[in-house]
């Protein structure tokens, strides 16, 4: 079936700027323009267009969704399981959330004390099982179940103090991995140097044991998988290709 752009926007619940907008990005194109100026959208528009509304959903920026969409290994099937996967992680996640702030509403009311351990649980709970849900074949593959089980071991029984150093280390290194890819920075240089001992501190608050070949085998997966590509690409294309870089010169120097 074939679709104007009023009648594609209707359907998807977007506007027709929305589509003229992706268009001009280079990220929908109709399957072809009338003489009258019209555009029209055919089956394999309708299928782009949930795919980008998709990844949109869970928050990548429009210039990520075109280098995941035009990356020649880019899997349509592979890219719905990646999103049914995440969506899972997300009801997970949320459904811990809401036994938290349930529990913390009957110990406001006089009710059972929380611990503090329990006050953070769900929130470490969530990292592993969104890690398990997104990536733990191919890590469980690479690694084995030993290593895997030991990581999410190490991240359960973080204290708080250990939980929000290692998000506030998180956070960091994004922040500096897109100043530096803005500023032009090497990644060999000393900016560069710095941003992997970073990452080097930050595994190891989920790693039993650190080796910089582990380390250097991690920060490849990081472009050869496009979804981690895409989480540290969001806000600013490079980031990826940026760390792996960083962490092999790092690590090789070791």
């Amino acid at each position: 079936m074939e679709y104007t752009i009023k009648a594609l926007a209707e359907l998807a619940g977007v506007t027709p700027r929305t589509l003229r907008w992706y268009d001009s990005q280079g990220l929908l194109k109709p399957l072809r323009t009338t003489e009258a100026g019209y555009r029209i959208y055919g089956p394999q528009q309708v299928d782009q267009l949930q795919t980008i509304l998709f990844y949109r959903e869970l928050g990548l920026e429009l210039r990520a969704i075109r280098a995941i969409l035009e990356d020649p290994a880019f899997d349509r099937q592979r890219a719905l399981q990646s999103h049914l996967a995440e969506l899972e992680a997300r009801r997970k996640r949320l459904d811990g959330l809401i036994l938290t702030v349930e529990n913390a509403i009957i110990e406001a009311k006089g009710g059972n004390k929380m611990s503090d351990s329990q006050k953070f649980e769900a929130f470490k709970r969530q990292i592993v099982e969104t890690n398990e849900t997104r990536y733990g074949k191919e890590i469980r593959e690479k690694y084995g179940d030993e290593t895997v089980d030991q990581s999410n071991a190490k991240v359960l029984s973080m204290n708080p103090e250990d939980h929000a150093r290692w998000q506030a280390l998180g956070d960091e290194i994004l922040s500096a991995l897109s100043a530096a890819v803005r500023a032009g920075e090497a990644p060999v240089g000393a900016e560069g140097r710095r941003i992997a001992e970073l990452h080097r501190q930050w595994l190891s608050f989920s790693w039993a044991n650190y080796t910089p070949q582990a380390h250097a085998s991690v920060a490849q997966m990081y472009v050869a998988d496009p979804r981690f590509t895409a989480y540290y690409d969001k806000e600013q294309p490079g980031c990826a290709a940026f760390l792996r870089d960083a962490v092999l010169a790092y690590t090789a120097a070791q």
